[in-house]
């Protein structure tokens, strides 16, 4: 004899199964299709930006090296004779705005930025990293 049907018996003791229990719903079919592929990486951004102020002697480049490197830029930073900091920055396009618009103009603490100059620039290879070069 075959297990109860009732309502109180288990969902999984009741009879008859029927063929559309095992069937997918046509909803759910089409959704549940190939998963969908991630979307492109954007393709890299670069600017170099000459930055003003009190910024030499005050740790700036290799506060610039720290935090490129955590955003995860490649490119270089070095001083310049006139007085300036003048640094090469090339990564996504949202860590590169990151850097220009809200790292560089705070700086380390004993920096003050009176401007950043950006100018645009062609990108570098990533596997360059970020590094300090000398004065020019």
């Amino acid at each position: 004899m075959f297990p109860s049907t009732s309502a109180t018996a288990p969902r999984f003791l009741r009879f008859p199964f029927t063929a559309t229990a095992a069937t997918p719903r046509r909803g759910m079919a089409a959704s549940a299709g190939a998963p969908s592929e991630p979307p492109p990486p954007p393709s890299p951004k670069a600017v170099r930006v000459v930055v003003k102020g009190r910024v030499q002697g005050v740790f700036f480049r290799d506060w610039t090296v720290e935090t490129a490197r955590s955003l995860g830029l490649a490119g270089w930073v070095r001083n310049r004779r006139d007085g300036t900091v003048e640094a090469l920055l090339s990564g996504e396009p949202d860590k590169v705005d990151e850097m220009v618009s809200r790292r560089i103009p705070v700086g380390p603490p004993a920096s003050a930025v009176t401007a950043v100059v950006p100018s645009p620039a062609d990108p570098v290879d990533p596997a360059e990293g970020f590094h300090r070069k000398p004065t020019a």
